[in-house]
């Protein structure tokens, strides 16, 4: 390893993916409509 490189060192916490935030009613409803219609696609795509 070259010496000139620096390390950075993060905490778990700060290296943490994001997540949803579903706060709102339609915000909720977009995803799970949005769910919905992966498994829709799936199973339309099994069958053809």
């Amino acid at each position: 390893m070259p010496e000139d490189r620096k390390t950075t060192t993060i905490s778990g916490s700060e290296a943490r993916q994001g997540y949803i935030v579903l706060k709102t009613p339609l915000r909720r409803a977009i995803f799970i409509a949005g769910l919905a219609g992966i498994v829709l696609l799936a199973i339309i795509m099994s069958l053809a």
